[in-house]
């Protein structure tokens, strides 16, 4: 028997200007850093930048490992576009087009949360969410 799980339009609606400099990811994160919705969390302990499918895994992996049970929070949204020129492209002519949309992560930013369920299975979701990142992470629990 074949789930089909609803996955999550990760593009944003609209922004205010279409392209962006790449940036720093330098310091910590001072905002998303507390759990906010649920008990337990996945807190990442390195910077980098997480593509949409890589937060779609990470929440398809808790959600089939929690047997639909709990809740589960994505706190993380990518809203930075990264832009690539076209291959064979000589100097100049301007920056490329917006290839795909990236979330910037810090350390200590929660990237999942999740409630209703008990500590181990939290535990055991989590960690397989975590496998699915490209950086170091914890699990954290509010307390």
């Amino acid at each position: 028997m074949e789930l089909f799980f609803k996955t999550i339009n990760y593009n944003p609606q609209k922004t205010r200007f279409r392209k962006q400099h790449r940036g720093r990811m330098k310091g910590i994160s001072y905002r998303g850093n507390h759990i906010c919705f649920g008990k337990y969390g996945l807190q990442a302990l390195e910077p980098a930048w997480i593509t949409p499918r890589q937060i779609e895994a990470g929440r398809r992996a808790m959600t089939r490992n929690a047997r639909r049970g709990g809740k589960i929070w994505v706190r993380i949204f990518p809203d930075k576009p990264v832009t690539v020129r076209s291959a064979e492209t000589r100097m100049g002519s301007g920056k490329g087009s917006t290839k795909y949309w990236v979330a910037v992560v810090k350390p200590g930013l929660i990237l999942y949360e999740m409630g209703g369920v008990t500590k181990t299975i939290a535990r055991r979701a989590i960690l397989i969410a975590a496998s699915k990142m490209p950086i170091r992470t914890q699990f954290i629990i509010s307390g």
